[in-house]
């Protein structure tokens, strides 16, 4: 059976969830919203998969509203389902049990800035341009921009990264600490504020990139860093995908730190060009930036320039200036619009891959190859500085081969990550999506997750059906 049918199965709400709604609209009052409009947008997908909605809203403003809702819904064997935004990729925000969407998002305060100690401190509902936006007059920023104005717990939930990992990291790198509300309803900080320990479990890394499944988190302590003297931005076109991914090898094995470094394949340039008027060369293309002091930042230009021209690219075309950066890199922030736009009519189904960088000329070959076999529109776009690619399937939902087809190519895509080493999402997560690739990929180690997921919520509310099936 297709994944789409088994997620569009009705499945029976768990018993107590009438008497869980109850005592929650008694406790929050107007917080607690059962509209069908407000259920089905806080359990959308930007992917094909169908919605599956909750049975209530509950809207937390504070870590008490949390821990009130999780020991009222344990109370019940209600499942609970954390809410940022909605901007995730693989169903992480449906409601397979029904249960409670708890919308994080008005829990939105940055509770400390430690400027000197280059960290901060936020709740989960700060999207990532608000912190930058507050840090404005700081000279500091952070830096994990997965494209999406998403919420920073989400991010955690989800393990994001985007087009600055290769330099700064991912969610993983960059969060020193969490508070979570578990499912219990013990409140627990994972760590200090220190910049390394090595006291006891990992519970950070943990909780960072668990989807909601182990625990809410209620607050985040996260790394900044200082403003860049310099940042040049610009985009160099090439032959063909081959040729841009051995530049970018070369790149990262002479050590040149740039900051980010994103292929666009001749498809996508395409898209770009139609979907924001631009003439850029539709031919695979790079987009490069570099930060440090004017002259790091030339030198570095410089250098990859000449790698560039040794395979085959163009010239790089790069400026300092911010407004001609910002407009560049909403080119590749757009991408997805851009393609969905190729296709009028049609459903975007967004999937990532990711493998060792030495085989990522070799994984998106084949997958173009694979694209073009089965008549499928798939843009291919990456991160490719850490080896991480996206391709965006443009769908006719009316059309049952078509989604047939695309399935059949997810998988293939999947296990052929695998196969060279990689894995089945660099950035996406699991949620609905991904589960069925995960055992492929990790063996064994899937029977250590659940049996984590079990100590640590033995009924089995927190955001059930998302990484491992029901």
């Amino acid at each position: 059976m297709a994944l789409r049918d088994i997620l569009a199965e009705k499945r029976a709400p768990r018993a107590g969830t009438s008497a869980a709604v109850a005592s929650l609209r008694e406790a929050f009052g107007e917080r607690i919203v059962t509209g069908e409009d407000v259920r089905r947008a806080h359990a959308h997908t930007m992917t094909y998969l169908p919605t599956q909605s909750p049975d209530a809203v509950v809207f937390a403003q504070t870590e008490e509203d949390v821990q009130r809702v999780v020991a009222i819904c344990a109370a019940n064997d209600t499942p609970i389902i954390p809410f940022g935004i909605g901007s995730s990729l693989e169903g992480h925000v449906n409601a397979p049990l029904g249960g409670i969407s708890l919308d994080l998002s008005r829990m939105d305060k940055v509770l400390a800035i430690n400027a000197e100690d280059l960290d901060c401190v936020v709740e989960p509902g700060v999207t990532r341009e608000a912190l930058n936006a507050h840090l404005r007059d700081t000279g500091l920023f952070f830096p994990i921009d997965p494209g999406a104005n998403a919420s920073l717990g989400g991010m955690a939930s989800t393990r994001a990264s985007g087009t600055n990992a290769v330099r700064y990291g991912t969610m993983r790198d960059n969060v020193i600490a969490v508070t979570a509300v578990m499912a219990d309803g013990r409140i627990i900080r994972t760590a200090r504020r220190a910049k390394k320990t090595s006291a006891g479990y990992d519970m950070t890394r943990l909780l960072v990139g668990s989807e909601g499944t182990l625990g809410i988190i209620t607050k985040l302590n996260l790394k900044l860093y200082g403003i860049p003297e310099a940042i040049l931005s610009g985009v160099c076109p090439f032959p063909s995908v081959r040729d841009a991914v051995n530049t970018v090898i070369q790149t990262v094995q002479t050590g040149i730190p740039v900051a980010r470094i994103e292929l666009l394949d001749a498809q996508s340039m395409e898209a770009a060009n139609a979907y924001a008027k631009l003439d850029l060369k539709p031919q695979p293309s790079l987009f490069v930036e570099f930060h440090g002091s004017p002259a790091s930042v030339a030198e570095q230009a410089e250098t990859f320039g000449m790698l560039a021209e040794e395979n085959g690219g163009g010239a790089l075309e790069a400026s300092t200036r911010p407004e001609e950066r910002s407009k560049l890199w909403k080119v590749r922030h757009d991408m997805y619009w851009a393609s969905v736009a190729l296709r009028p009519g049609c459903r975007a189904i967004a999937t990532d891959v990711c493998v060792p960088v030495s085989r990522l000329a070799d994984c998106i070959g084949e997958t173009q190859a694979d694209l073009e076999a089965n008549g499928l529109i798939g843009p291919i776009i990456g991160h490719v500085g850490d080896g991480n690619f996206h391709v965006t399937l443009l769908l006719d939902m009316e059309d049952t081969r078509e989604i047939d087809a695309a399935e059949a190519f997810m998988a293939r895509l999947a296990a052929r990550a695998v196969d060279m080493d990689g894995t089945c999402t660099g950035e996406h997560g699991v949620g609905q999506g991904k589960r069925g690739y995960l055992s492929a990929e990790l063996g064994d180690t899937v029977d250590f997750m659940r049996a984590i997921k079990h100590a640590l919520d033995p009924k089995g509310i927190m955001n059930p059906g998302k990484i491992f099936m029901l």
